[in-house]
């Protein structure tokens, strides 16, 4: 949401200041004059930070922008897949952060990278890419994975095409119910299912009770046991994978 895209923000806060006052001569007199002391200020309380809500619109222009940014390769795989950001029009979410966030998914130890095969590079709009990673509106998003690959996303679900991923804003903003962690999890969970998919990988389903799910197994769709994973690999750095799935 906003991307995506959500890390934690600390408020500074300048204490008032009061300049003590110069004491006058006192007079001939056994009478002594008590200075009032000073009031000490009373600190005003730090807000709390709260979280930028993404709105989500059912639909939206049906044009991008694409993000001006760019970042080294990432990887030491031969096959290099060169990727920009592009982000429906209108919506409350920057081309530049999102691009920044999937940049840094994709370079993550547990990512695809770890392969050993793929590589990665965010290039800026004008530059030559390999595939687009759009994050559009659900109507819109309907309409690009039905063109694409006539896929009914049903207004809720992302998908692969041809020329690269679409995401979809709601679940960029607003997560999964299946899902139990932080937005950046979640859309780690987006971007590594739909790359999977166009680095060749197929659905697979839940390996058996207590394990991780598989990045690629349609993980909305219910865990059948499994625990929420966004991650190819797991800490140990194996392929974590299951049975074929639908």
């Amino acid at each position: 949401m906003a991307a995506g895209l959500l890390g934690s923000v600390t408020f500074f806060l300048n204490g008032g200041r009061s300049d003590a006052s110069s004491g006058a001569p006192h007079p001939r007199s056994t009478v002594r004059i008590t200075p009032t002391p000073t009031p000490t200020p009373t600190p005003t309380p730090t807000p709390t930070p709260t979280a930028t809500k993404i709105d989500v619109p059912a639909t939206g222009s049906g044009t991008f922008v694409t993000a001006r940014a760019s970042g080294a390769k990432v990887g030491h795989g031969t096959r290099l897949l060169r990727y920009v950001v592009q982000v429906e029009t209108g919506l409350d979410v920057s081309p530049t952060q999102a691009a920044n966030e999937i940049a840094d998914i994709l370079a993550a130890p547990r990512g695809w990278t770890h392969n050993g095969i793929s590589s990665f590079q965010l290039v800026s709009a004008g530059e030559p890419y390999d595939l687009k990673v759009k994050i559009a509106t659900p109507g819109t998003a309907d309409a690009l994975c039905w063109e694409g690959i006539h896929q009914d996303t049903g207004g809720e679900y992302n998908c692969e095409i041809p020329n690269g991923v679409v995401v979809n804003l709601k679940r960029w903003a607003e997560g999964s119910p299946t899902f139990d962690g932080p937005i950046h999890d979640y859309r780690a969970l987006i971007i590594n299912h739909e790359m999977g998919h166009f680095l060749g990988h197929t659905h697979t389903t839940c390996a058996g009770p207590g394990q991780l799910a598989p990045v690629m197994m349609q993980q909305i769709k219910g865990l059948h046991g499994c625990i929420a994973n966004a991650w190819p690999y797991d800490k140990s750095g194996h392929l974590v994978s299951g049975p074929n799935g639908s």
